[in-house]
């Protein structure tokens, strides 16, 4: 059985390409997208001093590998920030991570309520779909993102997995490999990929 590699999402924060950052208005979040670099998320929201630093040593306590006490402080900040989007983010993909999948998709879909463009929160929630067996629904989660954003390769990457070992779509495989290679031109398990589908859909057709 051929085994593809799901790409994981980072903690939102601590990656420029999908920063979750305050401001004053506008009314809602907007996406900046820099071709060569990402997408930044700029959320018109206000958070107390205290609160920013929960939300900064919670990712920090994650990053070192120190799950208990990220998540729960995570939570927290979570409760005392519900109308942000960066915390719930952050805090469904380490639930994603833990293996707390109903608890992950919980939070992803409550901050996609708040940040409805977010890329980040569609190919989260991508992977999610697959991994419980949603296949229709884990294909328009990483479209989205896509829509939104169609230079995001981690979600192409995830597109082209999901259509070749998941819903036998060969041709939707091979599109998204080969436009997730002009992106990251040297992932040389991909360019297998790309030949092994060349040959399997020339011999469709």
């Amino acid at each position: 059985m051929r085994i593809r590699g799901i790409a994981l999402a980072s903690l939102c924060l601590t990656l420029g390409a999908c920063a979750t950052t305050t401001s004053k208005p506008p009314a809602q979040a907007q996406i900046e997208i820099q071709e060569q670099v990402g997408f930044t998320i700029i959320e018109p929201v206000t958070i107390s001093d205290s609160v920013r630093t929960d939300y900064e040593r919670a990712l920090v306590l994650l990053k070192q590998g120190q799950e208990a006490q990220g998540l729960a402080l995570l939570e927290s900040v979570v409760e005392n920030a519900p109308d942000v989007s960066g915390p719930r983010i952050d805090l469904g993909i380490a639930k994603h991570r833990a293996g707390d999948l109903e608890s992950a998709e919980r939070h992803l879909l409550s901050a996609l309520e708040l940040n409805p463009d977010h890329p980040v929160v569609h190919n989260e929630l991508g992977i999610i779909y697959r991994k419980t067996g949603r296949f229709a629904e884990s294909r328009r989660s990483y479209e989205a993102a896509l829509s939104v954003y169609p230079g995001y390769h981690h979600a192409r990457r995830n597109l082209g997995v999901l259509c070749d070992l998941y819903l036998a779509d060969l041709k939707c495989a091979l599109a998204s490999y080969e436009a997730y290679m002009q992106t990251v031109p040297g992932d040389d398990e991909a360019s297998m990929w790309i030949a092994d589908l060349r040959a399997r859909v020339g011999q469709q057709e």
